[in-house]
C-alpha cells in the first residue's frame, strides 16, 4: 500500500529541492516530477518526491480528513 499526502512548499531551495510544511514539521522535497512550483503551492509528497500539485481547497480538505481520523485537531492544514 501507498500513501501520499498533500503538504505545502514553504521554500524553494534549488537543483529541484523544496521545504514542506505539514503540521508544522518540516522536511525536503524533490520537485523533480512536477513542473512551476512555487512557494505556498500544495503537492502531493510520496517517499521524498513531489508527485503532482493540488489546488489549496482540495489539499487543506484532504488534510483536516486525515487529522480527524487521527483524532488530532485541524491544525495540520496550515
Amino acid at each position: 500500500m501507498c500513501l501520499a499526502i498533500p503538504v505545502r512548499i514553504v521554500e524553494l531551495l534549488g537543483d529541484d529541492l523544496a521545504l514542506f510544511d505539514v503540521g508544522g514539521i518540516r522536511k525536503e522535497i524533490s520537485l523533480a516530477l512536477v513542473d512551476d512550483v512555487k512557494v505556498g503551492d500544495y503537492v502531493v509528497a510520496h517517499t521524498g518526491y513531489a508527485i503532482g500539485k493540488l489546488d489549496r481547497d482540495e489539499a487543506e480538505k484532504t488534510l483536516q480528513l486525515l487529522a480527524s481520523m487521527a483524532g488530532e485537531p485541524a491544525a495540520l492544514a496550515g
